[in-house]
């Protein structure tokens, strides 16, 4: 991976680099991007998976560019002794990478949709939004225990989850069972789950990152939105980069999806209007409905009411 930021930088001479270093330095002879994700102490494999997928879509695109790949660590990889509600910060794992692109030390950043703040850091804007993978949420049943869904747990069964949206939507569906706090990225989780010796029974998590990390395997039960709500743009990711920067903006033209865009504006803008964020429990289920006279009518439910707003396409991205 080429380290240095700048699309149109002077070739440089290949050398090895110790793997531990996370870099590969490669000749620079063609124009270049520089592609940002998040490699974290604790060794995201899920973030790299995430990265290496827009970063191939784009390679084949324009193979005259290139796309190195840089890494650092955010505050929400750092803390994890403590709940992400209890931090208190609306940016906690993206602050440290706007601030790589506002240095021009990198050119665009990879993210998980759900994990970026509704309100950008001025001269930043969404490039691209990928096409969703499954949004929804899923039950993990620790490795051994002969059970299938959260229904069958015995009553005081620990369940693990960082989420106050989802402890507070399935204390309500499942009231006999205990929601407790789990940090760390998808595998330590999981390894934390089939402990012989941890508290955990099951855990919930995205559908999306256990697909990804080609865990479908350990999916136990999908949850349905009639029983919780998934996360804000849950299951898709973004790209982010600078406002002012039109190559780069039209380089990133071919990763959108318009119906995932269409749904998840209109989640973030309900997110944005309620002030939400890791510290309120708030859950969104959109469908895209394509109609003849041109409405997107966006679905939401929220608890046991259910709201209907048709919004027209002029509106869609205010």
């Amino acid at each position: 991976m080429c380290v240095e930021h700048g699309r149109f930088a002077r070739p440089t001479p290949f050398r090895v680099v110790p793997q531990e270093m996370l870099f590969h330095m490669v000749p620079c002879n063609k124009k270049k991007a520089t592609l940002f994700y998040v490699r974290l102490r604790r060794n995201s494999e899920l973030a790299l998976i995430q990265t290496n997928h827009v970063q191939n879509v784009l390679q084949l695109t324009y193979p005259d560019f290139e796309f190195p790949i840089k890494s650092m660590t955010t505050v929400g990889d750092q803390i994890l002794n403590v709940p992400l509600y209890q931090i208190g910060e609306k940016s906690l794992f993206t602050k440290e990478l706007e601030t790589a692109l506002q240095n021009n030390q990198v050119d665009l950043v990879v993210h998980s949709l759900k994990d970026l703040p509704t309100t950008l850091p001025v001269g930043m804007t969404i490039g691209a939004i990928l096409k969703r993978e499954n949004p929804h949420d899923a039950v993990v049943i620790k490795q051994g225990l002969n059970v299938k869904s959260l229904k069958e747990l015995p009553k005081g069964s620990i369940i693990g989850t960082s989420s106050v949206r989802r402890t507070a939507q399935l204390k309500r569906a499942f009231p006999d069972l205990i929601f407790q706090n789990v940090r760390g990225n998808l595998n330590t989780r999981l390894r934390k789950l089939d402990d012989p010796n941890g508290p955990y029974s099951a855990l919930i998590l995205a559908v999306a990152g256990l697909i990804r990390l080609n865990q479908n395997d350990r999916i136990s039960e999908i949850l349905p939105s009639s029983i919780i709500l998934h996360a804000v743009g849950q299951g898709a990711l973004a790209v982010e980069c600078r406002t002012n920067d039109e190559e780069v903006i039209k380089l990133l033209s071919v990763l959108e999806d318009e119906d995932t865009k269409l749904c998840c504006t209109a989640e973030r803008s309900l997110l944005r209007i309620l002030e939400g964020g890791c510290s309120v429990p708030i859950g969104a289920n959109t469908e895209f409905i394509e109609s003849k006279n041109e409405v997107a009518r966006i679905l939401m439910k929220n608890g046991a009411s259910n709201i209907l707003q048709e919004l027209k396409n002029k509106s869609i991205n205010s």
